[in-house]
């Protein structure tokens, strides 16, 4: 796939805006999806690569949402997840007979896993410029060994312009250690007592997001259709449909029949021709 196709994520706040722009792409149908990806894998049609990766780019931000809490940015493991994406995309194989989504997952996770092994450590100093004044100036203002007395706290915080609460943060970054990103030989038998490592819980193996996502963008499809299917309804059929199916307080239909002044099997008859009308619209 060319250089062209590269898709840079802004950083820190522009982030926000690029989620937004993301989620505002609308999905493509499986019928979409097989033609455009046809076109990619018999013809090497690059607009319809550019289509397919646009419309997966939120796929990407709610797999990588999945891995802030290794202190990484945000837009660097959307990145690295559009580069998964980039690389499935150019090898799915429309033939096999499953949605890109589903193929798509593995290359997006393993770039990530990628980067978030490279560059993940449990303790991230000297962040700010508070931070940073006090990373290298907290051991030369440090008297002894030990953790810090609250007058000590209070004498280096003055010093150095900044607050207590910077201060004492620092002192526990300073005072921790990095973790293995996985278990020694020795530790597999301790990891049911607690000692675990950022390997073992990187992706939960219960869950497959891809069928989760697939899973929300049929609901998301099937309500729109039905939205649609009521509004062709008369207003009685459409509230018979409402309150007997729909609503959390449902009501029966001796309740309706008093309501319209009319039998209950006359109600019940009303809520099979609507239910007919429904399914007939939504089939189309």
């Amino acid at each position: 796939m060319s250089n062209t196709m590269q898709l840079t994520v802004p950083r820190s706040g522009s982030i926000e805006s690029y989620m937004q722009s993301a989620y505002s792409i609308p999905m493509l149908t499986a019928e979409e999806e097989q033609d455009l990806a046809t076109r990619l894998y018999e013809e090497n049609d690059l607009q319809a690569a550019q289509k397919l990766i646009m419309s997966h780019l939120r796929f990407v931000i709610h797999v990588a949402k999945g891995y802030s809490g290794y202190g990484l940015a945000q837009a660097d493991l959307v990145q690295e997840g559009n580069v998964g994406l980039m690389k499935a995309v150019k090898r799915f194989n429309p033939e096999v007979g499953v949605r890109l989504v589903s193929f798509a997952v593995h290359w997006i996770k393993a770039e990530i896993h990628e980067y978030v092994l490279k560059n993940w450590r449990i303790v991230k100093v000297a962040t700010t410029k508070a931070q940073r004044k006090l990373f290298f100036n907290l051991r030369k203002n440090k008297k002894r060994l030990g953790w810090f007395s609250n007058d000590e706290v209070n004498t280096v915080a003055e010093t150095l312009g900044v607050s207590t609460k910077d201060v004492l943060e620092m002192e526990n970054r300073m005072s921790s250690h990095d973790q293995a990103f996985e278990l020694s030989t020795d530790d597999d038998d301790n990891a049911s007592a607690g000692n675990f490592s950022p390997a073992l819980y990187l992706e939960d193996k219960q869950s497959d997001l891809a069928v989760e996502v697939e899973n929300a963008n049929w609901e998301n499809h099937a309500n729109s259709r039905l939205s649609t299917a009521l509004v062709a309804l008369d207003e009685r059929s459409q509230d018979i449909i409402n309150t007997r199916w729909l609503a959390e307080d449902k009501s029966t239909l001796q309740d309706l029949a008093n309501k319209y002044q009319i039998s209950a099997e006359r109600v019940r008859q009303l809520e099979k021709n609507a239910l007919n009308k429904l399914k007939n619209t939504m089939v189309l």
